[in-house]
């Protein structure tokens, strides 16, 4: 059922959500907690999209918030909330309500949200591009328990690591983080089942993606030894080494689907590490509402404790020596490349690059 509102309020859109569930023959809410989406006109659907695939594991009233506030003058005079009212089958196992603000009200989008939220029940606030400097002290996110970012949306993905350290605040939480559970599960399994001393370890995977420089910065938190950080062209994270006196234990993944679990002494085994839909990462990430000391630990780790390897520079030379001649993309110029801080300029030629998942 979907409810079209125009120039309304937030007690109609209330009244608009308990007519619906009656005409819907739910005589219940039945929902968990309140997930607050705040984007744009371009990254609604999606968003939205998967906040419903999600809402089947954890039935939840979905807010998304698009602020509007106008190009001219007139328009930013305007202030009007116009919103969609979607419950049943079109709002995935729960309630949907989209919120467009025009005007001023665009930068109050708390007064608007606050009587929506369910009564008695966690809010969680995800920002799938575009997230404040502060999440926590957004006045959105100082509604909810937990607040969810994505670093791979912003123009510097791993410069925005350091950003998100410098705000954190318990509650926080980066998808490009979320990204990695399965890489960090496979390895510390591997550990369990034959206990080593790490004396190095390398991380392999596409440039400026903040998935790879998290799981290096994991790593070096929880071994306490050397990571050594290498360039390839992906997708996402394509290799980890870890180095013991008895050989490497190696998790490799060059194609972005499955990998290869190779330890000294045991035959190599075939392990799912498929690149997850955002509906999983939120799905997993609404699992939990409290702190993650772990990601804090590691997010707040400097990049620059990552290593790069002594021959970077010359092995990112051979590399567009070597695409030139294949008539590959054209590979950007060390100097002019935006810099990641710590981050090995070495491509690794044979693997397609792909977008945002590890």
């Amino acid at each position: 059922m979907k409810i079209d509102l125009t120039n309304t309020t937030s007690g109609k859109i209330n009244a608009a959500l308990m007519e619906a569930r009656r005409g819907s023959g739910a005589t219940a809410a039945g929902m968990v907690l309140t997930l607050v989406i705040v984007t744009d006109e371009g990254s609604a659907y999606d968003a939205l999209k998967a906040a419903n695939d999600a809402s089947r594991e954890h039935p939840s009233r979905t807010l998304a918030v698009i602020k509007r506030a106008g190009r001219s003058p007139r328009a930013r005079a305007e202030t009007r909330l116009d919103a969609e009212v979607l419950v049943g089958s079109d709002a995935g196992s729960g309630e949907t309500v989209i919120l467009r603000m025009h005007g001023e009200l665009a930068a109050h989008a708390q007064s608007v949200v606050l009587p929506l939220l369910l009564p008695d029940a966690p809010v969680v606030v995800w920002w799938p591009d575009n997230a404040p400097l502060h999440p926590a002290q957004d006045p959105l996110g100082a509604l909810a328990q937990r607040r969810i970012t994505d670093a791979v949306t912003a123009e510097s993905p791993v410069g925005q690591l350091a950003q998100r350290a410098q705000s954190y605040t318990p509650g926080d939480t980066d998808l490009a983080w979320t990204r990695i559970t399965g890489w960090r599960s496979m390895l510390a399994a591997a550990l369990d089942q034959r206990p080593s001393t790490i004396t190095s370890a390398v991380v392999e995977g596409e440039s400026y993606n903040p998935s790879v420089e998290l799981l290096g910065l994991w790593l070096h938190t929880r071994l306490h030894a050397p990571v050594e950080r290498v360039v390839t062209n992906g997708p996402g994270i394509t290799a980890v080494h870890l180095r013991t006196k008895d050989g490497d234990i190696t998790l490799d993944r060059p194609d972005g689907l499955m990998g290869t679990l190779s330890m000294p002494g045991s035959p190599d085994r075939q392990v799912a590490l498929k690149r997850r839909e955002t509906s999983e990462l939120i799905a997993e990430e609404l699992r939990r509402l409290d702190p993650d000391d772990i990601y804090a630990a590691a997010v707040r780790t400097p990049v620059d404790r990552l290593k790069e390897p002594d021959n970077a520079e010359q092995a990112a030379a051979a590399a567009g020596d070597e695409a030139a001649a294949q008539g590959g993309e054209q590979v950007a110029d060390p100097a002019t490349a935006e810099p990641a801080a710590g981050t090995a300029k070495r491509t690794a030629g044979k693997r397609n690059a792909k977008k945002a998942d590890a």
